[in-house]
């Protein structure tokens, strides 16, 4: 899937027009490479600047998220190269097939006040746009607990809802991580129904490894996206993690990402 991921010829066949900065959905042509292959691919010339991400690009930070996923082992983002495209470089990821269940809540959701469904946990109670009180919940699901932990060590400014995927095969996938990494503390997530909680032995073992594996060839492999101040500041949230095995609590005016989904 990888050589594929990154080699093989792209073809637009649309574009998610949602997204802040050009999102474009392309696919292989399986004549040519054997199988067909659909990704999201996010071009570099179509980012927006942002005054508090100087340096490096978005799909840089896509793809460095993606190499911190890995290192822990807990395949959380899809996978996610930086690649030439149809319009120059740029982030490749593989899409992700989603489960459509209308009957059921989402990974992360919107319910009355007061009717929470089983295996969900509330994050906060807000009015709806007709002034009705709604909770903001998400599951309770042991993959979402791998990509809130993930969230406080890529220091993710922007995990709305809609970011979390519950795919067919399945597992729960991340998406959209282009502001992340930075060296000041931005964690702006919908999923702090753990906040306060200790993290697991099992999470905590992942991230030993990790932080052992920054100094040697995973750190290089960063530092074609990071800064070194970057790389160094995720070593040490996971030191700190480590230290101190709970997860954070909310903290600034804003500690949910706007829009929540």
């Amino acid at each position: 899937m990888n050589d594929l991921l990154r080699t093989a010829e792209l073809t637009v066949i649309g574009q998610v027009t949602t997204a802040s900065n050009a999102t474009l959905v392309c696919e292989t042509d399986p004549e040519q490479t054997g199988e067909l292959l659909r990704v999201v691919y996010k071009p570099v010339r179509g980012e927006r600047p942002l005054w508090d991400f100087p340096d490096g690009t978005l799909a840089g930070r896509e793809v460095a998220s993606y190499l911190v996923s890995e290192a822990l082992g807990w395949g959380v983002i899809p996978e996610t190269v930086l690649r030439d495209g149809p319009f120059g470089p740029g982030m490749v990821q593989r899409w992700i097939e989603v489960v459509e269940d209308e009957a059921g809540p989402d990974l992360v959701d919107l319910c009355p006040v007061g009717e929470i469904p089983a295996g969900y946990r509330e994050v906060l109670r807000a009015l709806d746009p007709a002034g009705h009180p709604v909770s903001l919940v998400h599951a309770e699901h042991p993959q979402l607990v791998r990509m809130a932990v993930l969230d406080v060590l890529i220091n993710n400014a922007d995990r709305k809802g809609g970011h979390a995927l519950a795919g067919i095969d399945g597992r729960v996938y991340g998406v959209d991580h282009g502001i992340c990494l930075h060296t000041e503390p931005k964690l702006r997530t919908v999923l702090w129904g753990w906040a306060g909680e200790p993290v697991s032995d099992e999470l905590l073992t992942d991230i030993t490894t990790l932080v052992k594996a920054l100094p040697g060839e995973l750190g290089g492999q960063l530092a074609a996206h990071l800064t070194d101040a970057e790389i160094e500041a995720l070593e040490a949230r996971g030191r700190a993690l480590l230290q101190a095995p709970v997860m954070p609590m909310p903290l600034g005016p804003r500690p949910i990402p706007w829009p929540a989904f």
